[in-house]
């Protein structure tokens, strides 16, 4: 293509080999703008930049480690995904809220590593130190999202082992199918074989959100609020928007209905209800 066509009118002609930069130029150009973009790279930080190393002791084995976690209020939360998966800016700290022991393999999240009864460490000693075996793995100073997972389906053996309350299983697998999602948005989708290795670790995540979601309906039936740390309206909405998501469109209206009419929902919280409640009509109509 000769980028000058057209300028014959005025008397001119440039021939179509003719270049519109230097070559050399050109590799200038090229060169500083990969300097710039890793400058930029340089400049923004890094997923180490928000951990943390803590001493940790096991109450079962007593054994002493460190754990990484995530520094308190260091990373800039951003807007929530519908069914309130937290975001932040850099991070992903779900891969961090699992503290798991390398000697006895004893795991917990994070808020419940310490809460432990005697009964509960010899069920664990018993049924999953006496048969654990320590894995090494080369620290790369953070965790994939592969190595999260498993931290956390090692924490959902230990509750049910351990016959934890049915908030603390159905969490569990709430942030293993939230895990799934934001493996599912790191991978690339070049390649048809790649959008298939996406939709089959989406398909993973869905078990973990059904499993998930009964288990939050056995909990309000069993546990008093707050459970797991969250009051009813903000159980209720979760409950609603997976409702939503498995098509239970009743159960859905049901649980929207008491967050709409509750007095000590937020104002954000009854937002998102109100939004909800209008795409569930819209589904209904059609």
């Amino acid at each position: 293509m000769n980028l000058f066509s057209g300028l014959e009118k005025f008397g001119l002609e440039a021939q179509e080999s003719m270049q519109l930069y230097e070559e050399g130029k050109r590799e200038n150009i090229k060169k500083e703008e990969e300097k710039e973009e890793k400058a930029k790279e340089r400049l923004l930080p890094k997923e180490t930049d928000f951990l943390l190393l803590k001493t940790i002791r096991c109450k079962v084995c007593e054994h002493v480690f460190k754990a990484k976690l995530v520094k308190s209020g260091k990373a800039r939360r951003l807007q929530p995904d519908r069914d309130l998966r937290p975001r932040f800016q850099y991070i992903d700290t779900l891969k961090y809220d699992i503290i798991s022991c390398p000697a006895c393999g004893y795991t917990a999240m994070s808020r419940d590593f310490d809460r432990i009864t005697p009964t509960q460490a010899k069920m664990i000693r018993e049924q999953i130190s006496s048969r654990f075996r320590k894995v090494y793995e080369p620290d790369t100073g953070v965790y994939s999202y592969d190595a999260a997972i498993q931290r956390y389906k090692l924490s959902l053996l230990n509750a049910a082992v351990k016959r934890g309350k049915e908030s603390e299983k159905a969490y569990t697998c709430l942030k293993i199918a939230w895990l799934y999602r934001g493996k599912g948005e790191t991978m690339s989708q070049s390649t048809p074989q790649e959008k298939e290795k996406i939709a089959a670790c989406l398909k993973e995540g869905e078990e973990f959100y059904l499993q998930a979601y009964e288990g939050f309906i056995k909990a309000i039936s069993q546990e008093m609020f707050p459970i797991y740390g969250m009051d009813e309206g903000t159980l209720d909405y979760l409950l609603a928007y997976m409702s939503f998501h498995f098509k239970k469109y009743d159960m859905a209206s049901k649980c929207l209905g008491s967050v709409l009419t509750s007095s000590s929902a937020s104002r954000r919280l009854k937002d998102m209800a109100l939004d909800l409640k209008e795409e569930i009509v819209s589904q209904l109509k059609r």
